[in-house]
């Protein structure tokens, strides 16, 4: 038999919409509203500011390590922008934007970074899973929930979160593959940000490209300027048509950057250098954008201002409202509650004791 190419159904291409200095691609911008635009933009920088106001917070105490989203909002954004208020959306750990955006009170992030599983509780009619920090697990949970919804008929996908770390992962290629087998209505956004804590993306894979991973279960894969939002925004709207029409998932892979700690726990002055860094600094997705926007005359730098003004009390405010509910919560009895439907007699004979030990001794 003579040798021939085998033609695959898809392919890989690289989307950029805005260059470095913010200047958009006329025929590739997707002409996204004002008001959405605005409110991207805010969500942002509201991230971003919110990040930092918390690695303060950890330095003092007050709250314990979490993981920063500094340098990829536009990736969080972008994506999260470009889906319905009643798609689901599972993340990992780093999603910040992405929580905001969706309507999670930074009070209840800053709860849970505290140490409070209260802060974990996800709001009311709101279709977001809790942040998952096993790498990957939370892709299969992904698929699960897009075959549910697509064996209830329900018009609705799922996004879904992770890093470049992920796709090292068994998680990562069992839930492509199931996916595309059963043709589900999910998103797959991996944020590549070059490092998986300490490890470098050319250590973890030789692909040229992560999307490229797709084309081996048969869905098509795009990789994206992740510090574009308009080119991660283009790139998800174009996935959750697809999605909807019942043309099955799409996996996107944002190129982009965390300009932060992996966690607070983390130096990353241990294994990469301060050139690097600078590099990407220098396509820090915000000014990008808010050049963009000034360019458009839809925002003005007296507008940022103003923002950041409004944006630094909101934080704080955040901040004064976890500090009361911390001392409402401040009861170790809390730890027989949740348990059981019907607390059984012998818990509830150590609760009792538990209590008069407390009254007890004042407390």
């Amino acid at each position: 038999m003579p040798r021939k190419k085998i033609k695959l159904e898809h392919s890989v291409e690289y989307l950029s919409i805005l260059d470095e200095k913010g200047k958009p691609d006329k025929d590739l911008d997707p002409k996204i509203d004002k008001d959405t635009l605005l409110r991207m933009h805010r969500t942002m920088l509201l991230s971003r500011r919110f990040d930092e106001y918390q690695l303060r917070w950890q330095k003092q105490g007050r709250i314990g390590t979490f993981a920063p989203a500094k340098g990829q909002e536009a990736s969080q954004i972008g994506s999260i922008a470009a889906v319905e208020d009643d798609d689901w959306m599972v993340p990992s750990f780093r999603e910040t934007s992405v929580a905001l955006w969706r309507g999670t009170p930074m009070s209840g992030l800053l709860l849970f970074n505290a140490g409070y599983n209260e802060g974990g509780e996800i709001p009311e009619g709101q279709n977001d899973l809790p942040i998952s920090i096993p790498v990957a697990s939370q892709i299969t949970e992904a698929v699960g929930i897009a075959y549910a919804m697509k064996m209830q008929k329900k018009d609705r996908l799922v996004v879904s979160y992770f890093g470049d770390g992920a796709t090292s992962e068994g998680d990562f290629h069992e839930a492509l593959n199931f996916s595309q087998v059963f043709n589900t209505p999910n998103i797959f956004i991996c944020q590549n940000n070059q490092w998986a804590i300490s490890v470098p993306r050319e250590q973890q894979t030789e692909s040229r490209t992560l999307a490229q991973k797709a084309l081996a279960y048969g869905m098509p894969g795009i990789q994206v300027d992740g510090n574009d939002p308009l080119a991660v925004y283009t790139a998800t709207r174009e996935a959750a048509e697809r999605a909807r029409k019942g043309d099955g998932p799409t996996l996107i892979e944002c190129v982009t950057y965390r300009l932060s700690v992996h966690t607070t726990a983390d130096d990353p002055g241990k294994y990469r250098d301060e050139e690097e860094e600078e590099k990407w600094e220098e396509r820090d997705p915000i000014p990008r954008f808010q050049q963009y926007l000034k360019d458009r005359r839809i925002l003005r730098k007296k507008d940022i201002d103003a923002l950041e003004k409004e944006i630094d009390d909101e934080v704080k405010s955040a901040w004064d409202e976890v500090e009361e509910q911390i001392e409402s919560l401040d009861d170790p009895l809390v730890m027989f509650d949740h348990l059981f439907e019907e607390r059984p007699a012998y818990l509830e004979e150590q609760r009792q004791t538990m209590k008069q030990y407390r009254e007890d001794n004042d407390g």
